[in-house]
């Protein structure tokens, strides 16, 4: 295996220019075997972030509506479930009933204007 050229599929979330700072999220999911999750895109303190869009505490989905997972002031994530606040370039619960959880980050980057989520086929790129 350790000859095996490794494949990276790099899949386009969406344009950076489509994510504001402390504004609506993009949504998309990501394949696990045997299921499909739920994740969004962010863009905070001029960098993108990436996570599964489940709560730790509940298992719920952040958003109220698709995208709607910003706080009114922009500065932190919230859970629409019950009001937990989460850091969006760490995705460190820092208030609720999950504090010190984290989401479930999701590797991106930003490629030619793209947010992209790359993904090694020889490897669980949540894992990393």
């Amino acid at each position: 295996m350790a000859d095996e050229p490794r494949v990276v599929l790099i899949r386009r979330v969406c344009r950076r220019d489509q994510l504001v700072d402390g504004g609506h999220a993009v949504t998309f999911s990501i394949s696990r075997p045997g299921r499909a999750l739920p994740a969004f895109a962010v863009a905070y303190d001029e960098s993108v972030h990436a996570f599964v869009n489940i709560c730790p505490h509940r298992g719920t989905p952040l958003d109220w509506q698709p995208g709607e997972v910003f706080d009114e002031s922009g500065l932190y994530l919230i859970c629409a479930t019950h009001g937990a606040l989460f850091e969006p370039d760490s995705g460190r619960c820092i208030a609720g009933p999950c504090q010190g959880a984290h989401l479930q980050r999701i590797p991106v980057e930003v490629v030619d204007d793209h947010v992209v989520l790359k993904h090694d086929v020889l490897g669980d790129y949540a894992d990393r």
